[in-house]
């Protein structure tokens, strides 16, 4: 008998799930997803065409757009932190209410984007052009396109009447394209707001797409530490014509020389190593054994090249030195006082920045060369994969995409995700979008970027249902 009970506990334990599951779905109302693809396009044009470059940011335009629309679906949003950031500059918080049974989730997004150039653009960038089924403007992809997929995630939810176990918390930051303000201050002076937020979700996810056929969701746990450096050398200013020692540009070259044929060491975390294991069954022999023991390969010269020859794969196995950035004279006929060159330095997440910029300066061997921390890192962190949002995006994967499966993976950019995650929430980033690889790579702070209708109604969807099944 007692077995019996055994058999009808476990019975219980898979049954009362898919019970509470199908009364969840019975009691909400049904979305026309094509009304709502198309009305998530008219408010990503509207979102695109304030003009929130930064700098100067000018994000509380963008701040009283989202609340004005969050407003007429009797959801309250409040502007935050003007005096803070400064002029122009806002922070926002709204709240969609569940029964609190369950911590909350957050959809954070930033309203800044980077500057353009127009005369590169085909369009007018701040147009939120719909042209051949494509809405065009800068912030379409990042990220102001995935920033719309969380608000119309979050009225469909709410329209729909979905029992919410968690309360869906709606942030959207200043400044995170330069010095991550926004996201600092609001940690730092609204804890109290983030005080029941479980989970948290912003950019930062890399799905694959190339020539039509999806390869990968991911979800982003993990990225790399922004530590950009200037170099300095002094010297004597004097004419062109006659040259010296004294000048400080052949000594800053022949620093930067050395640092460029410096090649960092290879080094593989554990989650890196989950993402190369869980990507080749993509793959044929031998590439799918390489990347599934990636320590291994990148011991064998073949190997190792065929793997490193990926800029993405490169950059996650080592901690990278970018030359990006060089000051002289204004004038040809003169040698300047000062030059200086700036590089961008990426750490991995358990890398030391101070062992890194000895190496550093080890490798240039000129006390004349002198260090400037222009931004130094953010704290590290890495999420966990085995949770229940992550496995809710892996069941909305499924249904979208049956056969793909969702890996965890490293940002090689930057987010505001590290000052979220000190106050111990389970930061990810997650790209709702199916963007082929070309777009991504040319659009991203690039030109004419832009985003496919279709894509908008994806991700919205998409999101909706992670969202649903975390419940």
């Amino acid at each position: 008998m007692r077995f019996v009970h055994r058999i009808v506990g476990l019975l219980l334990l898979l049954v009362v799930p898919c019970i509470a599951d199908a009364q969840s779905r019975s009691s909400a109302r049904a979305v026309d997803w094509a009304a709502m693809q198309d009305e998530a396009v008219d408010v990503l044009r509207q979102y695109l065409r304030i003009d929130s470059s930064n700098p100067p940011g000018n994000e509380l335009a963008t701040a009283r757009f989202l609340q004005a629309f969050l407003k007429k679906e009797g959801i309250e949003a409040v502007i935050l932190d003007t005096v803070e950031l400064g002029t122009g500059r806002a922070n926002l918080y709204a709240r969609l209410k569940g029964n609190g049974s369950k911590r909350a989730i957050a959809l954070v997004q930033h309203m800044d984007v980077v500057p353009v150039t127009p005369a590169y653009w085909t369009v007018p960038a701040f147009s939120g052009e719909l042209k051949d089924g494509f809405v065009y403007g800068r912030g379409a992809l990042d990220m102001k396109g995935q920033g719309v997929a969380h608000l119309m995630a979050l009225v469909a939810l709410k329209r729909s009447g979905v029992p919410l176990t968690r309360d869906i918390v709606f942030v959207a930051n200043a400044d995170e394209e330069l010095n991550s303000t926004g996201g600092i201050v609001f940690v730092e002076k609204h804890a109290d707001l983030l005080r029941d937020v479980e989970y948290l979700f912003t950019e930062g996810g890399a799905n694959v797409y190339r020539n039509g056929k999806l390869e990968y969701f991911s979800v982003g746990v993990a990225e790399k530490r922004t530590m950009w450096q200037r170099l300095v050398v002094k010297g004597t200013p004097s004419h062109g014509s006659r040259p010296t020692r004294a000048n400080p540009v052949p000594r800053l070259v022949a620093a930067l020389d050395r640092i460029a044929k410096y090649e960092t060491p290879l080094h593989v975390t554990p989650g890196v190593e989950k993402f190369f294991r869980d990507i080749s069954r993509n793959y044929p022999a031998p590439q799918r054994a390489w990347l599934a023991d990636v320590k291994t390969a990148l011991t064998r010269p073949s190997a190792r090249e065929w793997i490193l020859r990926d800029v993405y794969w490169n950059a996650i196995l080592r901690n990278t030195i970018s030359l990006t950035g060089l000051a002289g004279s204004n004038k040809t006929n003169v040698i300047p006082a000062e030059a200086s060159a700036e590089i961008d330095v990426r750490l991995l997440p358990d890398q030391d920045p101070a062992d890194m910029l000895a190496t550093l300066k080890r490798i240039v061997a000129d006390t004349a060369v002198h260090f400037e921390t222009l931004l130094g890192p953010k704290p590290p962190f890495e999420s966990p994969a085995n949770t229940d949002l992550f496995r809710a995006v892996e069941r909305a994967a499924r249904e979208r995409e049956p056969g793909v499966f969702v890996t965890s993976s490293m940002m090689t950019g930057a987010t505001d995700r590290p000052s979220y995650r000190k106050l111990g929430i389970i930061a990810y980033g997650l790209d709702p979008f199916r963007v082929e690889a070309a777009d991504e790579q040319r659009g991203v702070h690039g030109n004419d970027e832009r985003l496919s209708v279709e894509n908008v109604g994806f991700g919205v969807r998409f999101l909706y249902d992670i969202l649903r099944y975390a419940q």
